[in-house]
């Protein structure tokens, strides 16, 4: 397996300054990259939670829709009088 050394001691001046640039340069992408990442599944579990959430209260509503619940007053008719029917019948 070939292995890659790069020796900076025997660089010049102008070759190790942008070889000091290009490797800042990508520890800040690198930055960039994990930060967009991080944003990125952020914002997807917040919207994984948001469409749980609603499903609840879809599934809750419908629960309490199913029975239904009301005040009522018993109220309690008096016996109608008993008819009077004519004399002789």
């Amino acid at each position: 397996m070939a292995a890659v050394y790069v020796n900076l001691r025997h660089r010049s001046l102008v070759g190790r300054i942008l070889f000091g640039i290009l490797a800042l340069a990508l520890l800040v992408l690198g930055f960039f990259f994990i930060a967009a990442a991080l944003v990125a599944g952020a914002i997807l579990a917040a919207a994984a939670l948001l469409r749980f959430w609603w499903l609840q209260r879809k599934l809750r509503k419908a629960e309490e829709e199913r029975y239904v619940s009301a005040e009522y007053t018993v109220v309690e008719r008096a016996s109608p009088p008993p008819p009077s029917l004519p004399p002789g019948r």
